[in-house]
């Protein structure tokens, strides 16, 4: 197989898709069945990409970007099916419930069932794991502890003041005293155990799938929020490391001024992080996060790359991101100190919104892709995100984002001289029917290097199928999901066509042999 780093120098294509997407009886997507078969249609599509969201446990809003853990995996991604498989969760128990309904993603019901099932499978793993069980779960518990003692000791602590702020609870567990924090890991061995073993059982899950795809030619882009949650393990045992006052509470947010998704910008509520600090350890905590994920993923998409040259510092009294200030990032010397032990990052980095040529230096000086949306595209001719203008390595091309519109509902809501121009300039009357199809080969047939199209357009969908709209809470947000059957629409033939014509085929060397030949 290539190395990662290769991937960003041969031109290739795939799909977007998080996990909770998939389709299955649990009330969400999961690592089972449904994911080993997703990438198995990528392979037979000629697809050799497949783009995830953030993969830790989601927070407010079931948001993937605002988890309690920058390093944890979301234990609702785990497979009950792979579990039953090991012996610890007995099949009749699995095969005594009733399905969950299809269609959207039902986190609070997935929550309600899968923690009860983890529970009983612990027990059993306990009573029946082979001596060669434990000590793999000991060993990987050891190599993660750095950030695993932190997360289970958060998870416990949260759950033992009834999930309120770690902020709200006594001063020992807030400030983590020693005697207060020996005391409880004593009295709550068990209970941090089922959080280290839920960890375990989730990233030997997802690292099997990996090695799947990967077998299959298919390489996994991972997605990595600049900021974390305020609500999460790494703020409450780093607060040095972050803009708080005395009382743990954020005195600046992170956000986004006003720009195309919002009127009144963006108020993310992360707090920010205080670069001096992080400095000083040689950004030991970001050095961590980055080289977990590189073990996770082939590539890392980074969410706000522009927040390493500059952020949008909003105070934590303002309702909205519109008053604000631009503050300095760590730049280049960050992503320099970074790669002295990581080696080359292999990287993408998400460019969008209001853009400075500040932070254009900064990507470029990194050597990191930038995203080329074509939905943001047909307004003229010097708009830089239209085909024409697009440079190859220095690129990855979407149709759209998961905050993006679908294809098919953002061509209905254009404006006559955006449509007029959409025509224009691919010479076609589009139309419903056909605009999925001609703005998919589009992207396809750019010179940027990776192109990526979210599995909904592939399907034609509107926008009930959107993933996430910025600057809203709720409602269907992050929900969506495709169900049984769906991927037999998908124009499979016209999709390896496309691949094939404009040079996104695998590599042989990629391929196992029965599809070498193709």
């Amino acid at each position: 197989m290539s190395s990662p780093n290769s991937w960003l120098q041969e031109r290739c294509s795939g799909v977007l898709l998080h996990p909770t997407s998939l389709p299955g009886p649990h009330g969400l997507g999961d690592l089972g069945p449904a994911a080993f078969q997703f990438v198995e249609k990528l392979a037979e599509w000629n697809q050799t990409l497949w783009q995830v969201l953030p993969l830790g446990p989601v927070g407010y809003g079931f948001s993937p970007y605002q988890s309690p853990s920058a390093f944890a995996l979301n234990p609702l991604l785990i497979s009950l099916e792979k579990l039953a498989e090991t012996g610890w969760l007995p099949a009749e128990t699995l095969e005594a419930l009733e399905p969950l309904p299809a269609g959207a993603a039902h986190f609070a019901e997935a929550e309600v069932r899968k923690t009860r099932l983890l529970r009983t499978a612990f027990d059993g793993f306990l009573e029946t794991g082979t001596a060669a069980d434990q000590q793999a779960w000991r060993q990987w518990c050891e190599e993660q502890a750095y950030w695993l003692e932190d997360y289970a000791a958060f998870m416990v602590l949260k759950e033992l003041h009834g999930e309120g702020s770690w902020t709200q609870w006594p001063e020992g567990s807030r400030k983590r005293r020693i005697t207060a924090m020996r005391t409880f890991r004593n009295e709550q061995a068990e209970a941090l155990d089922f959080q280290r073993f839920v960890q375990w059982v989730g990233a030997e899950q997802w690292q099997a799938l990996k090695q799947h795809a990967n077998q299959l030619g298919v390489r996994i882009i991972g997605d990595l929020p600049i900021f974390v949650s305020h609500e999460s393990a790494d703020v409450w045992a780093h607060p040095e490391l972050f803009e708080l006052d005395d009382s743990g509470q954020p005195n600046v947010i992170a956000g986004v001024p006003p720009d195309y998704f919002s009127e009144t910008g963006q108020r993310w509520g992360n707090p920010l992080y205080r670069w001096d600090k992080l400095a000083k350890t040689g950004f030991l905590w970001w050095r961590q996060r980055l080289g977990s994920l590189l073990s996770q993923f082939d590539l890392i998409r980074i969410d706000h790359f522009r927040g390493f040259e500059s952020y949008w510092e909003i105070p934590a009294s303002e309702p909205t991101a519109m008053n604000g200030s631009w503050k300095p990032g760590p730049g280049f010397a960050f992503f320099k100190r970074v790669q002295q032990d990581l080696g080359k990052l292999p990287v993408i980095a998400e460019d969008l919104g209001l853009i400075t040529e500040e932070v254009h230096a900064l990507r470029q000086q990194c050597a990191f892709p930038g995203m080329k949306i074509l939905q943001f595209a047909f307004s003229d001719p010097d708009n830089l995100y239209l085909p024409h203008n697009i440079t190859g390595a220095d690129s990855v091309a979407y149709t759209g984002t998961h905050d993006n519109d679908t294809l098919l509902g953002w061509f209905r809501t254009l404006e006559t001289p955006e449509r007029e121009f959409l025509n224009h300039y691919l010479s076609r009357d589009l139309h419903e029917e056909n605009v999925c199809y001609e703005l998919i080969r589009t992207t396809w047939s750019t010179t940027a290097q990776l192109a990526l199209v979210p599995l909904q357009d592939l399907l034609g969908l509107d926008t009930t199928a959107r993933m996430n709209t910025p600057g809203t809470v709720g409602g269907s947000n992050w929900r969506w999901r495709y169900q049984e059957g769906d991927l037999e629409r998908v124009p499979a033939d016209w999709l390896r066509l496309i691949t094939r014509t404009y040079g996104r085929l695998p590599k042989p060397a990629t391929l196992p042999e029965d599809r070498a030949g193709e």
